[in-house]
């Protein structure tokens, strides 16, 4: 029998990252982490943003951001303080009626410098509380173990992912106690789903997010790249194998930033830029995650890149014996393959992509694309017959405070487009688990460490310099998404 529509039990919610939204980046025993960092400057000019994105990280401002003491310049260290307004917030999503909430545990407050002998226990009694709280307004916990961020301190120890140490300290270390594992053992019977990586692909397209590389540190950047994405995928899986011995019948995901992508003609040169593109940019990530092993496309792509990574003995085994149980994505646009050097471009998620002329663009010049959602779907379930988790999705805008209201008709507009689009694909057959949108709270943007950039459903009174009341307000699309999860979907007007 066809499913008409969202099924009964459908995880309706929104979603966060520490990084961006907690603030006290000193406090509670924190140590500073590598989103902490990134340095911003409000007088920029909008080229001047793009140019001093993160993937422009260099050993210099990383080194002075470390000496910095500072926040007017990293946004990151005060986001909206979600630390200390999480109940307030959580109040106005249990009011809104949300399922489920997900957010992101910050590896700097439960290990400040990655390699203590012992957890920062003021870190692990705030995610304790964090989570009661969601459970006390009814709300599941997602939570997500790495968000991009990691201490520091393993950087400039160890250089980040591209040492294997890192897979120790996030999941294996024997002497003390490893970061996944504590949290486990110590909060794992608050969090019902689990996430070991966002957007494990972010390595290859913003590799100090993704991977917290510093590209004039590296003789050979992209091999660099590829063995710490190597690193991300046996933590995921040990992370998995740690996760169902120590919590049996847990649901453990993987993740990726999904594009969405067409040819942009007819031409079969176009065609097979399309394939390539989707294979290299999003299947391989989930090619290994779900199916266990390296697929075998990825040789001609590492021999032809000059790529060379390194593994051990029993890393095959690793991946193909701890697979994921459900798939999760973002999805904010799709993008278009072309062999044609001179295509048009635009922004995006992560990357700059080629222009689609058949969709419009948002402030940030990304493509909006509710149908490429239905398509994503039905491609992925067809591919991995996985529950599928449409963990990220929403607007960047600049939303405008009117007497203490904000009428944000454009963002009811994107959500409705691309929430008819999953009931569409439900009715195709997908099995989609729920919906976190992106960011249900206004928080620092990540991509462009903005805070005029706002995604959520509630303003928070905060500017770029941090300034303002940090009151929030309920925006036209908090109670249109409110009445949109009272029916289960079916009431989108």
């Amino acid at each position: 029998m066809m499913n008409e529509g969202f099924p009964p039990e459908f995880l309706w919610g929104g979603a966060i990252a520490a990084s961006q939204a907690d603030g006290a980046w000193q406090e509670g025993g924190k140590g500073i982490d590598t989103q902490d960092l990134r340095y911003f400057d409000s007088s920029w000019s909008r080229e001047e943003r793009d140019h001093n994105r993160n993937v422009n990280m260099t050993t210099e401002r990383f080194e002075e951001a470390l000496q910095a003491e500072e926040t007017e310049h990293y946004p990151f260290r005060w986001g909206i303080d979600f630390y200390h307004h999480y109940r307030e917030d959580l109040r106005l999503f249990e009011e809104m009626g949300m399922k489920i909430f997900r957010t992101s545990i910050n590896w700097a407050r439960i290990y400040p410098n990655g390699d203590d002998p012992v957890p920062n226990e003021e870190g692990i009694q705030f995610y304790v509380d964090l989570f009661d709280e969601c459970h006390k307004r009814g709300m599941k916990v997602f939570a997500t173990i790495l968000h991009y961020n990691i201490p520091a301190n393993l950087v400039t120890k160890y250089g980040g992912w591209k040492n294997r140490k890192l897979v120790e300290f996030y999941v294996r270390y024997v002497l003390f106690r490893s970061y996944a594992k504590t949290l486990f053992e110590r909060i794992g019977d608050r969090v019902d789903f689990w996430l070991p990586f966002n957007e494990i692909n972010c390595s290859r397209f913003n590799p100090y997010n993704g991977c917290c590389l510093i590209k004039d540190q590296e003789e050979d950047y992209e091999s660099a790249i590829f063995q710490c994405t190597h690193h991300q995928f046996l933590a995921n899986a040990l992370a998995i194998r740690e996760g169902h011995r120590i919590l049996p019948g847990s649901k453990f995901g993987g993740m990726i930033a999904r594009f969405t992508t067409y040819p942009a003609t007819c031409r079969p040169d176009d065609v097979m830029q399309m394939v390539l593109d989707e294979n290299y940019k999003n299947y391989f990530y989930t090619d290994v995650m779900a199916r266990g092993r390296y697929p075998s496309y990825t040789e001609r792509m590492f021999r032809e890149s000059g790529i060379h990574i390194k593994k051990q003995e029993g890393d095959d085994e690793i991946l193909a014996e701890n697979t994921v149980d459900f798939l999760s994505f973002s999805y904010y646009m799709s993008t278009v393959a072309s062999t044609d050097p001179n295509h048009e471009k635009t922004s995006g998620n992560l990357v700059t992509g080629n222009k689609n002329p058949y969709l419009k663009t948002s402030d940030w010049g990304w493509q909006i694309d509710p149908v490429g959602l239905r398509i994503s779907l039905n491609d992925m379930y067809d591919r991995y017959q996985l529950p599928l988790f449409i963990a990220e999705n929403g607007l960047g805008a600049k939303d405008v405070i009117e007497n203490g209201e904000i009428h944000d008709n454009y963002r009811i507009d994107y959500m409705r487009a691309h929430i008819e689009q999953m009931k569409e694909a439900i009715r195709d057959g997908v099995d989609l688990l729920g919906y976190t949108m992106w960011g249900i709270i206004d928080i620092v943007s990540c991509g462009t460490i903005e805070m005029s950039k706002r995604y959520g459903v509630v303003y928070v009174d905060r500017d770029e310099k941090g300034k303002g009341t940090n009151r929030r307000y309920k925006k036209d699309s908090y109670y249109w998404y409110k009445k949109c999860i009272e029916s289960n979907g079916e009431d989108l007007e």
